[in-house]
């Protein structure tokens, strides 16, 4: 079960823009109460508080207990909009839950036993397809998370929604087909002699004269000096990188040989 998360939060007298702006110079976020039984009610709560929140993970998929003038409520939090820069909270939107109502939520999707994957460890890459799932559940029977075993997974294998076990009164939001939450997919092929296969070989022996220096001058030389710093920059992400390096430098030596 996920555990309850509490934050002290005050009522908001105003509605409007400069009110806002007010609550957030003096480091607070305003937001909106509703749902439930209750009339919506604006409220304030602190900056900080609710960063912390924020950095801890399953900010949507946990249940509040919000204080508000010493009154407590059960919330979930809907929305959170946050500045497109600094990433600051600008505005919260929470919504009463009551006990034995159902509602919606996105669990965060673990994976187990990485290295009990046959597929993995034959240089597999773990495809996963959703991050979250949605849930329909009882406000106080929220998981922590969604978790899948990935022991004796091979290459090709997909791991769907059916795989895990989850708790009684708890079900998927879609409930038409086993949908899939993850893959083991083939790792990615390198395309140059000595580190895969020999796609590219008829270019290689022109990388040498791709080389600043080698018998090039003006324009060609400084194309190919051009060439080879993005072939650098490629050749960071690992193996696919050799195969950019090599069209790149061999097109740098084409381009110096019409000069």
């Amino acid at each position: 079960m996920s555990e309850v998360v509490t934050i002290e939060a005050a009522v908001k007298g105003t509605a409007g823009t400069s009110t806002a702006r007010v609550a957030r110079r003096e480091g607070r976020v305003p937001g909106i109460v509703y749902g439930g039984d209750g009339q919506p009610m604006m409220i304030t709560v602190e900056e900080r508080a609710l960063i912390r929140l924020m950095n801890k993970g399953g900010f949507f998929s946990h249940l509040w207990d919000l204080k508000v003038d010493g009154k407590s409520m059960r919330v979930i939090a809907q929305d959170l909009q946050v500045h497109p820069v600094s990433d600051k909270p600008l505005h919260i939107d929470f919504k009463r839950v009551r006990a034995g109502e159902k509602i919606s939520v996105e669990v965060p999707v673990h994976f187990l036993n990485e290295e009990q994957s046959p597929g993995l460890k034959r240089g597999g890459m773990l495809n996963i397809v959703r991050h979250e799932v949605e849930l329909l559940c009882d406000p106080d029977k929220i998981p922590d998370s969604v978790d899948f075993d990935l022991t004796g997974l091979q290459i090709g294998d997909s791991i769907h929604i059916s795989a895990t076990t989850l708790p009684s009164g708890v079900t998927p939001t879609i409930a038409d087909r086993d949908f899939t939450v993850a893959t083991i997919a083939a790792p990615a092929q390198c395309r140059v002699p000595g580190h895969g296969c020999d796609r590219f070989a008829p270019w290689l022996p022109a990388v040498p004269a791709a080389l600043p220096g080698r018998g090039q001058r003006g324009p060609a030389r400084q194309r190919a000096g051009r060439a080879l710093e993005a072939a650098d920059l490629h050749e960071r992400i690992g193996p696919i990188g050799w195969c950019r390096r090599a069209l790149l430098q061999a097109g740098a030596a084409g381009r110096g040989g019409d000069a």
